[in-house]
């Protein structure tokens, strides 16, 4: 029996462990978690009865051997949820599913709605032509877009930053009106020093043409066919009933039973490299030092850290200068209890409250700190404690660690984030009941730097016989959910024929479509 030792329980860590004891015994699996929490940034943090999703997360993925795990875990609801029932929404629905109303396992149907909030106005998420925007923009800006997309698709430039990539696709005027200052202050970097590569991963498909395409094709009743929906257009997408963190933590659960062992507050601080292959890890935990040895590794801890954490026969000096250098965003989400919201619902979607019916808001509004806010409320009604008279949003900064963000304290966070919401005409601040704050490390590999070296540093790693590298953190790429599913179910693949190519580990996520077009 060979002993696999995966670093880290997040969803790729947690995918791994399963997709190794599916249908054999042939491998001993201890799983290595840092913290406390089971899910990474996809966990579920419980606070006062009400719950929050770091970062949110739609479970959609045009991978159906993904949404099959999810639903293998998760069945989809067979009966309406508590706001559909009480508001009369019909939504597709799993003849023989689950009841969300009494079983706690089951996977809401939710409908998506995101916009932009920029000059305390709504943008449809992506920008469309519609009546509305036009309205919002006025005529001459409109004009103004529509010529600078025109000159855009017949002028292209060269794709060798991400400013660069966002005009070929929009224009220079929706451009700067709404990816210019959004990307500046999640990367804490001008799109014209980032890499094109993150758009490649995130928005690949997306452009103006797909958005007119899409609308003209909803205009005149044509339903598209699966295969073909951007992710950003989608309507509908699946959720657990308690947020995220639930899917997870079954997921674990499921590992356990099946034999595998989960250590928590296990930090892996250094790895043992001899010959060409891992032999142990050696951790920090409230015990103290540990050793653990193993056969075949598994990590989902940022390669930063890996490589800066091999010892023995370790990477040369100019690889590891190139991990060091490798860039993180990091975030912090604060969650406000208010008693109502000061936006009105213009849309013709039912909630409760008539709150707005938004699952994200993207916030361009300019000299505001605050990135996104999510209200939890519409990705589950079973996430807030009273649904019906209070609203639960999280607010979402994007930040450096250490930075003077960063190092403010819980009060002075909470009370920014509500002036500024307050400022922006979203809720007034009388309203607020309670708050909370939540600190990510590492939540976003970034794009710059000595990112322009990650192939060297990909080949040193795959010198590693015996090391396989999943995840976001894993792979130091931008991948939603379920590529980094995709990436531990390839990397069990090639354990379980005894492969040691990497090649279709690293290969998720690479294609040329946007990697979430169904």
């Amino acid at each position: 029996m060979k002993k696999v030792v995966i670093i880290g329980a997040g969803p790729a860590g947690l995918t791994a462990a399963n997709e190794l004891l599916k249908d054999n015994n042939d491998y001993e699996i201890v799983l290595l978690e840092e913290s406390q929490a089971i899910g990474g940034i996809s966990q579920t943090v419980r606070y006062n009865g009400n719950r929050m999703d770091i970062g949110g997360h739609r479970f959609f993925s045009k991978s159906d051997e993904v949404m099959k795990w999810w639903s293998d875990l998760m069945p989809i609801q067979g009966k309406p949820s508590f706001d559909d029932k009480l508001l009369g929404r019909e939504k597709p629905l799993e003849q023989g599913g689950p009841d969300p109303e009494k079983e706690d396992r089951v996977m809401l149907v939710r409908t998506r709605v995101s916009r932009i909030y920029y000059k305390k106005k709504f943008f449809d998420y992506p920008v469309t032509m519609s009546a509305s925007t036009i309205k919002n923009m006025g005529f001459g800006t409109t004009m103004s877009a529509g010529f600078s997309y025109m000159k855009s698709a017949m002028f292209k430039k060269p794709e060798d930053s991400l400013e660069n990539f966002y005009i070929n696709r929009f224009g220079k005027k929706l451009y700067s009106m709404f990816f210019e200052g959004y990307t500046e202050k999640l990367w804490g970097r001008h799109p014209r020093d980032i890499s094109a590569d993150w758009g490649s991963q995130r928005v690949k498909g997306l452009s103006i043409r797909a958005v007119i395409k899409d609308m003209f094709s909803k205009a005149f009743g044509g339903k598209k066919k699966n295969k073909e929906v951007e992710t950003s257009l989608i309507e509908q997408f699946w959720y657990p009933k308690f947020g995220p963190g639930q899917l997870w933590e079954t997921a674990a659960k499921c590992a356990v039973e099946k034999g595998a062992v989960i250590l928590k507050d296990h930090k892996v601080r250094s790895i043992v490299c001899e010959t060409g292959k891992i032999t142990s890890v050696i951790c920090d935990t409230p015990e103290g030092e540990k050793k653990i040895d193993g056969d075949i590794f598994i990590s989902s801890m940022p390669v930063k850290d890996l490589i800066g954490g091999m010892t023995g026969d370790k990477p040369d000096d100019k690889i590891r200068e190139y991990a060091e250098g490798l860039p993180y965003r990091d975030f912090v989400t604060v969650g406000l209890l208010v008693k109502r919201l000061a936006l009105e619902n213009k849309t013709n979607i039912k909630t409760l409250g008539n709150i707005v019916p938004d699952c994200w808001i993207y916030v361009q509004e300019p000299g505001v700190k605050l990135g996104r806010i999510q209200i939890f409320n519409n990705w589950s009604p079973y996430m807030v404690k009273d649904p019906e008279n209070t609203v639960w949003i999280g607010l979402e900064f994007f930040c450096d660690e250490g930075d003077d963000f960063w190092s403010l304290s819980d009060e002075e966070c909470i009370r920014l984030g509500v002036s500024e919401l307050e400022g922006m005409g979203v809720i007034k601040a009388e309203d607020v009941i309670d708050s909370h704050r939540e600190k990510v490390k590492k939540a976003y590999p970034a794009y710059f730097d000595t990112y322009a070296h990650m192939n060297e540093i990909i080949s040193c790693l795959d010198g590693y016989e015996n090391l396989f590298c999943v995840g976001r953190n894993g792979q130091h790429r931008y991948n939603n959910m379920d590529h980094s599913m995709l990436t531990a179910i390839r990397a069990a693949q090639a354990i379980k024929q005894g492969s040691t190519d990497k090649h279709d580990i690293w290969n998720v996520n690479t294609e040329k479509e946007y990697h979430e077009t169904k």
